[in-house]
């Protein structure tokens, strides 16, 4: 039986609307050089010929690959994160439109309830569109109509008494409501993707942002070589934990970088494969107790507040998370116990990070 919990008033959860169209990035990436930005940004025909030819079989791979974060309010630090499982598009050439259907689940924080658990599917109808810039290239999603849903199951939650406070409410009503706050709320703002032709550097932003502008992030990596496959603000409550990425190594000369920069109390930094990472994740989710990964971790650090901690983690090519770990049960740290009386008041980890592919 699933429970909900009412998100308090002052709550809007937010999804980036990178949750499917990050990859957009990858539509015209690959078919050419900056050198045919002329007649492809002056003709809107070619450019979804480009797209719904070159980009839409992508979206759903690339889409899979990560965890997106959950914000509770516009440009503040992720509080959780939705994790797709499951996509499928259809290309419609008649309207220039592709539709998104997707399905995932994830976890999320607040003060009322502690930890949830929770699935989510919708199918989504975007309008993409992009721009060669010289240094640059933008790509814009506008949400045309959402297809269907968002439908959205609660299922484990951490603080008993919300829960069976919310059995007076009427389930459906609260679920549409939920639902929409994650998927919809946001997304109906659209996108902002800009890519690098150098550096192949991609950042995202809610929102359509003009050349030249850029979307804000944490860590300045404008002039940065390296691949970035995250950037941003965290915030992990006493007892929780974060699962950043699953992140790819491809190549055995590359490293995982992560530059973090932590306020608050001590925290573990664990780096495990993805398929340990899966199941310690998907654990955490339903709400079973805590403990270390199912598996051997291939790599640590502990984040000290108030210093900049820069660790570049030596991986055979493959699938990893970066496991930020608040909690007694993981890693070298042991956070002091909390009143029982108030067990959600624990100090919080507030993060900033940036996870980059680095060359050996």
């Amino acid at each position: 039986m699933l429970t909900l919990v009412r998100p308090s008033k002052r709550l809007k959860w937010r999804v980036p609307a990178s949750l499917v169209l990050t990859v957009l990035v990858l539509a015209v990436v690959g078919v050419g050089c900056p050198c045919l930005r002329g007649p492809v940004n002056a003709s809107p025909a070619l450019r979804w010929w480009l797209f719904s030819n070159f980009g839409a079989s992508k979206i759903c791979p690339e889409m899979i690959k990560n965890g997106v974060g959950l914000r509770a309010q516009d440009r503040g630090p992720a509080v959780g994160r939705f994790f797709p499982t499951g996509c499928t598009v259809d290309v419609n050439d008649d309207q220039q439109t592709v539709i998104v259907n997707f399905i995932g689940t994830g976890y999320a924080t607040t003060a009322i309830s502690g930890r949830v658990g929770f699935q989510c599917s919708a199918s989504v109808e975007y309008r993409p569109d992009f721009y060669m810039g010289e240094d640059d290239l933008y790509v814009w999603g506008k949400v045309n109509r959402i297809v269907n849903g968002p439908k959205f199951e609660l299922g484990y939650v951490e603080n008993r008494i919300a829960d069976v406070a919310t059995q007076m409410t009427p389930l459906g009503t609260i679920a549409n409501l939920f639902g929409n706050q994650i998927v919809a709320g946001e997304l109906t703002r659209g996108f902002t993707v800009v890519e690098n032709w150098d550096t192949e550097t991609k950042s995202f932003s809610l929102g359509v942002i003009q050349p030249p502008q850029k979307p804000r992030t944490p860590y300045d990596v404008s002039e940065d070589e390296n691949h970035t496959f995250a950037n941003e603000s965290i915030e992990i409550q006493y007892g929780q934990r974060d699962y950043l990425g699953p992140f790819e190594v491809v190549d055995s000369d590359q490293r995982l970088l992560m530059k973090m920069h932590l306020q608050g109390p001590r925290v573990d930094v664990m780096v495990v494969q993805k398929n340990i990472g899966d199941l310690w994740r998907e654990s955490y989710q339903q709400g079973r107790p805590l403990g270390p990964p199912p598996g051997p971790v291939a790599g640590a650090t502990v984040l000290e507040p108030g210093r900049e901690s820069k660790v570049a983690y030596n991986l055979r090519p493959g699938h990893y998370y970066v496991v930020v770990d608040h909690t007694q049960y993981a890693g070298v740290v042991a956070p002091p116990p909390v009143s029982l009386l108030a067990p959600l008041s624990g100090p919080l980890a507030r993060i900033t990070y940036v996870a980059q592919l680095a060359e050996l």
